[in-house]
Parts: structure tokens; C-alpha cells; sequence
């Protein structure tokens, strides 16, 4: 089966390659598929993706990770860390959520929040569903483009990684400040991962209500830790991360088994 034909199926969700074996996640259950490719082909198939995301894979640089066409894509290549190539794709189509009241209030009255949960559980979907209504100017800050809002006025900025020369990197840190100087009247963070974390708390601190971003958190109650863990990769002390983002972030909206629970982050850290 051709490749493009295996990621047409409506119920499919992910597509793991490893080297020539490929597996495929249909409904929630994990499927054998044949893509009819060799490793050498695999390995061909990893590198025009991320050339087509606008990234570049090859034995110096082994590993990427793009948006494209719809899927977000992350490549291996064997170079010393794996002994065949290896392709993670995961669809992440512009869908949204039916949105509740509750949730729409917190758009409606400009809370910063976050979105916390755990791999899969929907915090983009959900992010993109509560703005998807939006008429304001709203910049997106992300390593790899999937919030793709449809709003007219909605800029959308990605991280790039350095060219075979070692130059070039935009950082989402970098983007961050970049994106403070155009206007915003929302900054959406993909995913607070790193020490973009401290401008975030700073910025939020000085303005731009209505912000928002996702966080990786297995549970709601494990979301004071996760903040205290960026926030020490940010350069910040326990004590000034907690004292910032009391006062930077309103809300928790958690996602955990299709359900969604809402939290005062103050309260989380009492």
C-alpha cells in the first residue's frame, strides 16, 4: 500500500516507519501495515518530508522534526543512534472542539491560561477550538506550525534550525521577543518547553491578556512542579517562578481521559 493511501484513512491518527517495517494507529490500536518500502526508501521518504517542511536531515544533522501537509513528522536517520531510519508521523488536521460556556468565558474575558495534559490529549486541538472564534490579532509562537488558526489577522511564527553551516537558528525565545514588538493582542506559545518560559512569565506580567499556551502534565496537580522545573531552565528560583506566575497566569484548563478540569493556578501552588 502506498504511503499516501495509508495516511488518507479518516480513522488513522499516527504511522510509526521502522526502517522497513510500519505500523499504523487505527481507532486507538496499533495495526501492521505495508508501505511497499525498502530501508533505503524509508530513508529517502524521511528526508523529502523534512526537506518539504523546510528542514534539513541528513548524517550530521540525524534528526528533525517539521509540520507538513498536515502531518508533524519526526525523522531519524541511522547515524550511529539507531541502525535503520526511523519516520513518527501524527495528523494534526485543523479540527476544533465544540467549546463550553465555561471555557468560552475564559477567551470571552481575556484569563491567560494554560492548557496542560499529557501526550495526545488534545491541548492543541482544544488551544485552537477556544480561539478559533477570534477576531483580534493573535500570534502563534511554535517549534513545529499545528495550531493553524483561520482568523485574518493571525500570524503564525515557527522556529528554524541552523543551516548545515551551524547558522541561522531562530529559537522560540528569539520569536518570543520578536513577537512583542507586532502588535499582539494575544500570544499563543505552542508548548512552554524551555527558558522561553521566563520572557512568557515577564511578558504576561507587563500585558497582552488573553495569552495562552499548552504544557506537557500528566496530571493538574503536577503542574506546579512542571512550571518550577521551566522555570529553573529559564534562569529563574522556585520562589520568583511561583511569585511571577501567580500573578501572569489565571487559569489551568487540564485534559485527561476526553475530560477537561479547570483550576485557579494560584491555588494549585497553596
Amino acid at each position: 500500500m502506498r504511503f499516501e493511501e495509508v495516511m488518507a484513512r479518516q480513522e488513522l491518527t499516527d504511522i510509526v516507519i521502522n526502517g522497513d517495517v510500519a505500523f499504523a494507529l487505527i481507532s486507538g490500536v496499533w495495526q501492521p501495515c505495508d508501505l511497499e518500502l525498502d530501508q533505503a526508501g524509508v530513508a529517502r521518504l524521511a528526508v523529502e518530508l523534512c526537506d518539504r517542511g523546510g528542514r534539513h536531515l541528513d548524517l550530521a544533522n540525524p534528526f528533525a522534526d517539521v509540520s507538513v501537509d498536515g502531518y508533524r513528522v519526526h525523522a531519524v536517520l541511522p547515524a550511529g543512534v539507531t541502525d535503520r531510519p526511523l519516520i513518527s508521523i501524527r495528523k494534526h488536521t485543523a479540527r476544533t472542539f465544540d467549546i463550553t460556556p465555561e471555557l468560552q468565558e475564559i477567551v470571552n474575558s481575556r484569563k491567560n491560561f494554560l492548557v496542560s495534559g499529557a501526550t495526545g490529549a488534545g491541548k492543541t486541538t482544544l488551544l485552537r477550538s477556544m480561539l478559533a472564534k477570534s477576531c483580534e490579532r493573535v500570534i502563534t509562537i511554535e517549534d513545529v506550525a499545528e495550531l493553524a488558526f483561520e482568523p485574518p489577522n493571525f500570524v503564525s511564527l515557527v522556529a528554524r534550525q541552523a543551516n548545515i553551516e551551524g547558522r541561522g537558528e531562530l529559537a522560540v525565545e528569539r520569536l518570543f521577543r520578536e513577537a512583542l514588538r507586532m502588535r499582539p493582542d494575544r500570544i499563543i506559545l505552542g508548548e512552554v518547553r524551555g527558558a522561553e518560559f521566563g520572557l512568557m512569565l515577564q511578558a504576561l506580567n507587563t500585558g497582552h491578556a488573553g495569552s495562552a499556551a499548552t504544557l506537557h502534565a500528566n496530571s493538574l496537580e503536577a503542574v506546579p512542579e512542571r512550571l518550577i522545573g521551566l522555570g529553573l531552565l529559564a534562569g529563574l528560583t522556585p520562589k520568583t517562578t511561583v511569585a511571577l506566575a501567580k500573578t501572569a497566569i489565571d487559569l489551568v484548563i487540564h485534559l485527561e481521559a476526553g475530560n477537561t478540569r479547570v483550576a485557579r493556578l494560584g491555588e494549585l501552588f497553596d
